[in-house]
Order: C-alpha cells, then sequence, then structure tokens
C-alpha cells in the first residue's frame, strides 16, 4: 500500500515515521430546515397530488408543477410534506427548494403575489392597454411595449408612475418586474429609472464644475 511505499523510501534516510496518505472523506448531506418544515392548505383551497405533479386551485386561480424525482412529495392532515428520497446533497439542495416552490404554488392561488414599482424621472410615466399591457414611457425616443404574461394583472395610480404587478405565480410576476426594470434600472447620480417600492439605491455624487 501507499504507506509501505512510503515507508521503504523512507528508509534509506532514516526516517521511520509512516505518513498517511489523504482520505476523502465522505459526510451525510445535512436536513433542510426550510424542507422539513409542512406546507399548510388554508380554507378554500383544494390541492392535490398526482405523482410528483402538485395541483392547487383557490380563490386567484389554478396552478400545477411538477416536482424532481428526488423529492417525495404526501399529502397530510391538511398539509403538504415534502421529502427527501436519497441522503445525497443534490436531493438536500432540492429539499428546501422544493418545499419553497410548493409553498408559494399554494399562498398563490390563496392570497397571490404583488409586485410594486415606482418610475422616477421627468416624462416616465406607464399607461395600460387593458389587459394586454403597458406601454412605458422611460426617456426613450419611442415608447417601450410590455405583453402582460399569462395571469399578471396591473393597476396603475393617476400619474402613471406607481405600478402594482399582480399574478397568482410568484415566479412570473418578479420575472415580468425584472423584465421592465431592466430597460431603465436606477442610476447612481439623480436615481432616474425604475425602482422597486421602497428600494434604496446608493447615490454618487456628480462632478463638480470648476
Amino acid at each position: 500500500n501507499n504507506c509501505n511505499t512510503i515507508l521503504a523510501m523512507a528508509a534509506t534516510t532514516g526516517v521511520t515515521r509512516c505518513l498517511k496518505s489523504r482520505r476523502l472523506v465522505t459526510t451525510r448531506a445535512g436536513e433542510s430546515r426550510i424542507g422539513k418544515q409542512p406546507v399548510k392548505i388554508p380554507q378554500g383551497v383544494d390541492v392535490k397530488l398526482n405523482g410528483q405533479t402538485l395541483t392547487a386551485k383557490g380563490p386567484k386561480g389554478e396552478l400545477s408543477r411538477t416536482f424532481h424525482e428526488l423529492v417525495e412529495l404526501e399529502m397530510g392532515d391538511g398539509v403538504v410534506n415534502v421529502k427527501k428520497r436519497a441522503e445525497t446533497r443534490q436531493a438536500s439542495a432540492l429539499h428546501g427548494t422544493s418545499r419553497a416552490l410548493a409553498n408559494n404554488l399554494i399562498v398563490g392561488v390563496h392570497e397571490g403575489f404583488d409586485v410594486n414599482l415606482q418610475l422616477i424621472g421627468v416624462g416616465y410615466r406607464a399607461k395600460a392597454n387593458g389587459s394586454k399591457g403597458l406601454t412605458l414611457s422611460l426617456g426613450f425616443s419611442h415608447d417601450v411595449e410590455m405583453e402582460f404574461p399569462e395571469g399578471v394583472t396591473a393597476e396603475l395610480d393617476k400619474q402613471g408612475v406607481n405600478i402594482k404587478l399582480s399574478s397568482a405565480n410568484k415566479e412570473t410576476v418578479t420575472q415580468f418586474a425584472a423584465d421592465i426594470r431592466k430597460y431603465r434600472p436606477p442610476e447612481p447620480y439623480k436615481g432616474k429609472g425604475v425602482h422597486y417600492l421602497g428600494e434604496q439605491i446608493l447615490r454618487k455624487e456628480g462632478k463638480k464644475g470648476k
């Protein structure tokens, strides 16, 4: 073995101590604190489980998601439990994520999710095109047309500078808000741009004239 080889080589130099070679240590994947928490099913929400596919129907709509084979979903007494099928790092990573996705699914059809945007800048405005989408004036030579993804709605204030986006699907509404924001991210000097409501921007001082 490696130790005997090292001893044989060291004998000519008078070294009698065996140097232990490094060994790979396999550790057991830890439990996710989030993953272990059951997902509560509120009143008014109908949840069905078909294999790896979870479907929830509530006041805000109906959503479905198919989960990875490394996690197992179980229906309990008014709850959905998410468990690992294997003690691996991938299963542990999917455990907490899957529980969060299942929770978002159920909360979404029951309460929905909102993202609030604020347009800051001279002439920056938004106008709703019925249920089709938004027309944004963001300081370009042309308006920006944003079509609503399925299930997303918007409310605007009278000035058209505050936008409230709503949907049962958290991923869809947050991605749509990010798509709007990327046209005019807040700049650090005057703060102009598309802000998340309450967002703090690190401001920079502009160059001073001589």
